[in-house]
């Protein structure tokens, strides 16, 4: 006998939400804390760092990653998944971040590396290259959701961006890094509307595709997503990431 089909989830409007806005609202939820690292620092570890990336499920430019050892003595209010935060806010955070860290650092894998490699793999790729690019080294790793090939003690935390104050630090500097990157190219690609949507999977961006093909920095071993009629079901991984251009302010909103 088949299970039951869940009922949807709505919206303040009573309507139903999309499976990326009903996602942003599960990890608004979720409370951002010191509490894994906390743990780590329990086990002798001095230098932990958060580890995320951003740009995965986008159709266009790198996969961008960042690594933040955040200084335990100083606490930076307003630490959370960069999805949940207004552009303005992250980029004050970022900045925030970027100022008062013991360290921090970004690990870019481009385009043609993406389609050799896939973008599993090209993330975390970045990710690692995020981690050896910090000043000092670090004995403990909090990740997002993924293990990374790398001699040094390591946390696997699902929606780790939601949970840890030094994963969500990371996820911002990443998402700002990147962010600036791709509108850096929006003049040279103006038909895609980057600025816009960042290279995610946006009804103009995907009209544009259809009708003009990729530019020379869209990823190429993503072409089955604009082509398909429901582009997001193609790569379920691509709603969490897609869920900030869609999703209605109630769920952005603090």
């Amino acid at each position: 006998m088949p299970r039951p089909k869940k009922p949807p989830v709505l919206g303040k409007n009573g309507k139903p939400l999309s499976k990326a806005a009903a996602k942003l609202r599960l990890l608004k939820r979720l409370k951002c804390t010191t509490k894994f690292e906390r743990l780590a620092a329990d086990t002798g570890a001095k230098f932990i760092a958060g580890v995320d990336e951003v740009g995965r499920g986008s159709l266009f430019g790198p996969v961008v990653a960042a690594a933040v050892i955040l200084d335990p003595t100083y606490r930076i209010k307003g630490l959370r998944d960069s999805k949940l935060l207004p552009a303005e806010k992250r980029e004050i955070l970022a900045e925030r971040i970027k100022e008062h860290a013991i360290a921090w650092s970004i690990g870019v894998v481009d385009v043609a590396r993406i389609d050799q490699l896939n973008i599993y793999w090209a993330s975390n790729l970045a990710m690692k290259h995020a981690v050896r690019g910090l000043s000092c080294t670090p004995d403990h790793l909090l990740i997002d959701a993924m293990r990374l090939d790398l001699e040094c003690a390591q946390t696997k935390i699902i929606h780790g961006d939601a949970l840890s104050a030094s994963i969500a630090a990371a996820s911002i500097v990443a998402k700002v890094y990147r962010d600036a990157l791709i509108c850096e190219w929006a003049p040279v690609f103006p038909e895609y509307d980057l600025a816009s949507n960042k290279g995610y999977s946006a009804p103009k961006h995907i009209k544009a595709l259809r009708e003009i093909g990729p530019s020379p920095l869209h990823r190429q071993s993503f072409a089955p997503v604009w082509m398909a009629s429901t582009p997001q079901d193609v790569l379920e991984f691509m709603l969490e990431e897609t869920a900030e251009t869609e999703a209605p302010e109630e769920i952005l909103e603090d």
